[in-house]
This record gives structure tokens, C-alpha cells and sequence, in this order.
């Protein structure tokens, strides 16, 4: 069965009419859906998939050292943009497995982006509790993102994201001594921001250049009193967790066929990771 795998996943790819290469940015970017038009109207929808050879985003890799399957589903209707994104391990490993719902709404001439993103990661030692939305015990994460996307004249985009609801929890007020020790918890409000100059290069190649920052540090452990803070969503401390360049270009297939590839070099400063990503779809 194992040597049937490759032809599987080539299938699954093939079966999709479009495809939001949201990962070759770097980031996943959800709302970049590619618009289809539907009945002439404002309207438009987009289904499709990727395949990428590792699943890393903001410069840390999830779901293990296997390819990574990732659909997306995309409706839009002027500015405003509504959907889901997946992540699906080729290994099968069910950890680090994620499902997205986002919202978002661009204005001022597509300049400015506002996006609402509820991460959902399930839990591979429990069952799924998807409706579970407990601050203490849920597995959802609610982010709220505002960016800057950008001109012709000034092609420099810029995000801020921040963490506001769910399993980004720190341990706060912890007294050795009291009896609610490492068990008083609040929201980290984990920050991400993200500076990327995009451009075409040889005619038919596009480049990114990005560097994304972790503006937040976790508390870290304290050697005299034991544990006090959960690790940092985005890294141990503080500084550049995601920096690098990226590559993408649409080879031809046929007239209403392309085949959109792309590869990025990434690296994490702070926790010394660095990944070199592919990733493959199909689009019309």
C-alpha cells in the first residue's frame, strides 16, 4: 500500500479546479483565495489544495517530518472573504493536525486587510471536542490580524497578528507559596509581525522576501521555584522566528490548465530551525 501513496495524493490534487497556494507566501495567508466568478455576479468561489513536502508556518514545522496535504475551500464577495483551511500529515500522524474557519475584509482599494482566524487543533489522545470553546480547556485559538498589503509603487507588505482567545494560555500570579500555584491562568496574547517585499524576477517568477517577528516573550522557568509560564506560541522568547525568501512559478499545462509551484528557504534565528519547502497544486 505504501508504494501507492504518491499516485493517491497526485489524484487528490488532480480532482481540485483551483487552488489558494496560500503556504508559498510563507504564511498561510487564507485570505488570498484565487476568485472564480460565478454567474456574472460579485460572487465568487474558490475549492482546491495543496501539497507541500513539510507543513511550516511562521517559521515552525507542524505535523511531523512528512508532506503535507492542505485544502481549502474560499467564498467571496467583494472585499469580504469566508472559508476554511486544512492541514492533513501524509504520515498520519493526527497531532499538529489543524482546521481553520477565517473571515476578512479588504478595503481602501485592496490596500488594508482586517482577518479573524479560529485555529483549531485536535487533541490525538482524546476525542474531539470541535464545540468545546472553554478558555481552560479548549483546543481553538481566535486571532485577530490587521495588515498592509501593499501597492505597485510600494510593494511592502506588513502584518500584525495577535492571539486574543483560547489554548494560548500563560500561568499568571503564581506564588510558590499560595495554594492556586501554576494553576491561576490568563491569555499570553501571543504577537506576530511579519515585513514581506514581493516582486517578479526573470518575467515569470515570483519572489518574496520575508522576516516575521515574535513581539512576545513567555515567562520563562525559574530554576529556584520550578516551572511558572507556558512556552511561547511562536518560540521560546522573544525576536525573528521566520525569515527567508520564497519562490513561485505556473508552469503551463494547457490552455485552461497550470501547474503552480513553488519553494521557499526558511529560517528560525531563535530556536536555530531552518526548512527548505516545496509545494505543488493545480489550478485553472
Amino acid at each position: 500500500m505504501n508504494h501507492l501513496k504518491p499516485f493517491l495524493i497526485i489524484i487528490i490534487l488532480l480532482t481540485f479546479s483551483n487552488v489558494c497556494l496560500s503556504q508559498s507566501k510563507a504564511d498561510k495567508d487564507p485570505e488570498d483565495c484565487e476568485e472564480v466568478e460565478i454567474a456574472n455576479s460579485s460572487l465568487t468561489f474558490s475549492i482546491g489544495a495543496d501539497l507541500m513536502s513539510r507543513y511550516v508556518w511562521r517559521g515552525l514545522q507542524y505535523g511531523g517530518n512528512a508532506p503535507s496535504i492542505q485544502p481549502n475551500l474560499c467564498l467571496t464577495w467583494k472585499g469580504l472573504n469566508v472559508g476554511f483551511w486544512g492541514a492533513y500529515s501524509t504520515a498520519g500522524l493526527n497531532e499538529s493536525q489543524e482546521l481553520d474557519f477565517f473571515i476578512s475584509y479588504t478595503f481602501a482599494k485592496d490596500m488594508f486587510t482586517v482577518l479573524f482566524t479560529d485555529y483549531y487543533f485536535p487533541n490525538r489522545r482524546a476525542p474531539d471536542k470541535f464545540y468545546n470553546y472553554d478558555v481552560d480547556s479548549t483546543h481553538h485559538i481566535l486571532e485577530g490580524t490587521v495588515s498592509f498589503n501593499g501597492t505597485e509603487k510600494i510593494p511592502l507588505s506588513l502584518l500584525v497578528a495577535v492571539n486574543f482567545y483560547g489554548a494560548d494560555a500563560s500561568r499568571i500570579g503564581n506564588d510558590p507559596s499560595s495554594s492556586d500555584f501554576n494553576k491561576k491562568v490568563g491569555i499570553q496574547y501571543s504577537t506576530y509581525m511579519e515585513l514581506k517585499y514581493s516582486t517578479s524576477i526573470l518575467r515569470s517568477v515570483d519572489f518574496d522576501a520575508f522576516v516575521g517577528v515574535n513581539l512576545t516573550s513567555p515567562r520563562k522557568e525559574d530554576s529556584s521555584i520550578g516551572y511558572v509560564g507556558e512556552g511561547g506560541f511562536y518560540g521560546s522568547k522573544a525576536g525573528v522566528v521566520n525569515m527567508g525568501v520564497s519562490f513561485g512559478k505556473e508552469i503551463p499545462l494547457s490552455s485552461e490548465f497550470s501547474l503552480p509551484i513553488t519553494s521557499s528557504i526558511i529560517a528560525n534565528p531563535v530556536d536555530n530551525f531552518y526548512y527548505f519547502v516545496f509545494g505543488v497544486g493545480i489550478s485553472n
